[in-house]
């Protein structure tokens, strides 16, 4: 028995709207496969914000993310964290993050992200933003971010202590 048409249209309605900001996106460049660009709230008056995104390269040469771009800030750094000594620390990566052949980089917290310095206006959770990212082989990628809630991730505002 098929269901009736108001029936599949509330399915494919309860579909998109859960599926909504949880739905995953993905850009390509080349032999570049990049998912799920995000970025976290930030509280009024926050000076910088972060950026996440998975990083998959199916060919045969490696590749290089060495910067990007943010609408929301004036400048789009990559940083690193680690625990050192009971110590959190963070220190900006000088020559870009590598993608070998075969191999997917997370942008994550807590380990290497981009970091949205000199936020020109607050990240709000629900919106998405303009950016991009720059491979050394790919190209300027343009790419959306999506603002996502804290879930299990560092909030940006954890970075307020970072001196850009």
């Amino acid at each position: 028995m098929k269901a009736p048409w108001s029936t599949q249209l509330a399915a494919i309605i309860l579909c998109v709207a859960l599926g909504g900001p949880a739905m995953a996106q993905e850009f390509k460049a080349g032999d570049l496969t990049i998912a799920r660009p995000s970025s976290r709230p930030t509280p009024p008056g926050a000076k910088v914000g972060v950026g996440y995104v998975s990083i998959r390269n199916d060919g045969t040469e490696a590749d290089r993310l060495v910067g990007g771009s943010a609408a929301v800030a004036g400048r789009f750094e990559i940083h690193s964290s680690s625990v050192e000594d009971g110590v959190a620390r963070m220190r900006r990566v000088e020559d870009g993050i590598v993608i070998e052949p075969g191999a997917t980089v997370e942008l994550v917290s807590r380990g290497t992200h981009a970091m949205l310095l000199d936020l020109k206006e607050p990240i709000v959770r629900g919106q998405s933003f303009d950016g991009t990212l720059v491979f050394e082989r790919a190209g300027t990628v343009p790419v959306r971010f999506t603002v996502e809630g804290f879930g299990g991730a560092a909030p940006a505002s954890a970075h307020e202590g970072h001196k850009p």
